[in-house]
């Protein structure tokens, strides 16, 4: 008989798995606190008496963090050790949810929250360095669905957590709940992790730094300000986003001359790679920007409480949930060509409905509607990911998914800007109340503005006549739906490089074959 090489475990055994809980824990923590933001941002604008575009600031502010960091921490990593910047991240992060918790302003607020970002940031992309070390490539279906676990009990318990822990106590206590949570991380992370043995690294591409991050911050800040700004004409906004993309191009343009650059480009002429970067790209504007108006619309349109809010976005992770366990095992198996389209529709199907909202729509329907997305959900982005990280090498690898993490976090936030400057402008457009102003600036008042104050304060729907506020309301929920269309189209446009996706399942190889160097791919972020 002829020796064959031993094959790799088809399962995830209990070595990984022990591994999986510290990195599922470090995720849950980073996710689950931006999904408790969310449904807190109504709250930060009565304690701080401050807008809503100002508030805002407190997730993205965290995002800009999160886009700063990412493109060097694969090289922190090769050089301290994963364990020791894994468990530096954590107390990062936690050190800032306690500093959050003590801020008595929007401004530190904000402050403190990016401080929580620049260590939230760094918890992902270390712990799939991790897990696909552990691992292997050749499970890294599987591998994914382990990390979408935190991705599904963030939609699920996010804000059913945040709104029940500002409803029985106060919003300090959303962030406190991670010092707990992070004091638990950091000793099972010194427990189950391996001890490091840092490697030489490449060298660091300074230069490359200092255009991509500057250039990545600047040009998120930009698009942030768009929905407090009103426009894109505004100084606060063109400036950073010009500044910003500047700096973005002058860094593409540099990257082909390193040996080791910072982000890789060159990677982008694989097919695989680049259809899989485009279509999660353009998933994520859609999906990710308008998914932070579902809270929103349950809070100011039909009026619920933050924990009610929450409850009712449950049933998109329960669909999640079912449907991302099947999906991680499939891309293992089957071309995710064939699957990820007839995801999308799952999620277009579902999100018709919100087009179509109105102020006494169905629960019901609603519900359902958000569980069919959820369904859709769990079969698209992990597989997508799956796709881009097959095709790669050992040494592309960590630069593709480097790619990914940008990308996702550029496209996240370009959506909630797009999403939120679409919505603002439908709401300016709303009839103003005749002699009627806001006592503190002067400016008049609107029908929509007043009925999205009078859901949460009783008192301020008894100085207007009812007929006005549900005349405001209808308003505010046919802003709703004109946003919601504009995701719509963008998630169909999805289908366009979705069906790009490779439909063809790789060749197997024969006994004792090695798959040239993917074997041994870590994740790991450059």
């Amino acid at each position: 008989m002829t020796s064959q090489a031993p094959a790799a475990p088809d399962k995830l055994d209990a070595a990984v798995l022990k591994i999986a809980g510290v990195v599922v824990l470090g995720a849950i923590m980073s996710i689950l606190d931006v999904t408790v933001v969310s449904v807190a941002l109504p709250t930060f604008q009565t304690e701080f008496d401050a807008s809503y575009a100002r508030v805002a600031w407190t997730m993205t502010g965290y995002t800009l963090a999160l886009a700063t960091v990412i493109p060097l921490t694969g090289w922190a990593a090769d050089r301290f050790g994963t364990k020791r910047l894994y468990m530096a991240a954590l107390l990062l992060f936690t050190l800032g949810s306690v500093l959050c918790a003590t801020a008595d302003s929007i401004g530190q607020l904000i402050t403190y929250r990016v401080l929580q970002g620049l260590g939230g940031g760094m918890l992902m992309p270390l712990g799939m360095t991790i897990m696909t070390r552990a691992a292997g490539p050749q499970r890294i279906g599987r591998l994914m669905a382990v990390l979408g676990i935190p991705m599904l009990l963030g939609p699920i318990g996010g804000p059913i957590l945040g709104g029940w822990l500002i409803d029985i106590a106060s919003w300090h206590w959303i962030f406190l709940i991670n010092l707990p949570i992070g004091v638990v991380a950091l000793i099972y992370a010194q427990w189950a992790l391996a001890k490091d043995s840092p490697e030489p690294s490449e060298s660091f591409d300074f230069v490359g730094m200092l255009m991509l991050s500057p250039g990545l911050a600047l040009f998120l800040y930009g698009v942030s300000s768009v929905p407090e700004a009103g426009t894109f004409g505004a100084t606060k906004v063109w400036l950073p986003m010009l500044t910003g993309a500047l700096l973005v191009v002058s860094f593409v343009l540099y990257s082909f001359k390193p040996k080791h650059p910072l982000l890789d480009l060159r990677l982008l002429r694989d097919r695989n790679l680049s259809v899989a970067t485009i279509t999660l790209a353009v998933f994520t504007v859609a999906f990710m920007g308008a998914g932070l108006l579902f809270p929103s619309y349950f809070l100011q349109v039909r009026g619920e409480t933050t924990l009610h809010a929450g409850l009712l976005m449950a049933p998109q992770g329960i669909g999640a949930m079912i449907t991302m366990p099947i999906a991680g095992t499939l891309a293992d198996r089957i071309p995710v060509g064939r699957t990820v389209p007839f995801a999308v529709l799952l999620i277009a199907a579902g999100f018709f409905t919100f087009t179509q909202v109105g102020t006494d729509t169905s629960y019901l329907l609603l519900c359902g509607s958000l569980f069919v997305m959820g369904l859709g959900m769990g079969g698209t982005m992990m597989p997508i990911m799956t796709s881009a990280l097959k095709t790669l090498t050992n040494n592309e690898v960590a630069r593709g998914s480097t790619l990914l993490n940008i990308l996702q976090q550029i496209a996240g936030s370009v959506g909630s800007a797009l999403m939120s400057v679409i919505l603002t402008n439908e709401l300016n457009d709303s009839p103003a109340i005749p002699g009627a102003a806001d006592p503190a600036t002067g400016t008049p008042l609107t029908e929509a503005g007043v009925a999205i104050a009078s859901q949460q304060n009783p008192a301020i729907a008894q100085q207007f006549p009812a007929d006005l506020i549900q005349r405001g309301l209808a308003f505010v929920a046919n802003s709703f739906g004109t946003t919601f269309w504009v995701a719509f189209f963008i998630i169909l446009a999805t289908l366009i490089p979705a069906g790009f996706l490779p439909r063809r399942r790789p060749q197997p190889l024969a006994p004792g074959e090695v798959a040239d160097d993917r074997v041994a791919a870590p994740v790991i972020l450059h």
